[in-house]
């Protein structure tokens, strides 16, 4: 326990340095709380403040802060090793949707078989959906085998 804190009044007024029961019975005197606010100062300081109605206001402060945040999602596509052209164009339509919405997406494709042997073929293939899906995202982290699968991320263009 310290024997003296430097004190700072409820409307934010500097009181000076007085010894710790002085403060706590300023305190008790207004009918409000002695909180330390800087506890690694020399001497302390405390201030006089109503602590519940602080903690409901740095609560709501919190609430507010969450509530203008985005959380962005990382949604995945898959493509086929052999995909058809019609089918390429539904996933880069369905990453372009994503990404407008502000998510990243993440592209793999599933190496199945004998499929493993080729993996220049699956490499061709993301390629081409990077290219398609160039103008409105950038590759974040370019194609990658993992071991049967190979992913790439793509992230929404910065304005």
């Amino acid at each position: 326990m310290d024997k003296e804190v430097r004190l700072i009044g409820s409307n934010g007024d500097q009181l000076g340095i007085f010894p710790i029961k002085e403060a706590l019975d300023r305190a008790v005197k207004s009918n409000l709380d002695l909180v330390k606010i800087a506890p690694n100062a020399k001497p302390p300081v405390c201030k006089i403040m109503d602590y519940g109605k602080f903690r409901f206001e740095q609560a709501k402060r919190e609430k507010e802060a969450r509530k203008s945040q985005k959380v962005i999602e990382v949604k995945e596509i898959r493509l086929g090793l052999n995909i058809d052209v019609h089918d390429f164009n539904t996933k880069a339509r369905h990453a372009e949707r994503f990404i407008k919405g502000g998510d990243k997406v993440k592209v793999s494709i599933r190496f199945r078989g004998r499929e493993l042997g080729h993996p220049e073929i699956g490499l061709e293939t993301m390629k081409k959906f990077a290219e398609a899906c160039a103008e409105f995202c950038v590759v974040e982290k370019p194609a990658k085998m993992e071991g049967r699968n190979m992913l790439m991320f793509l992230a929404p263009k910065k304005n």
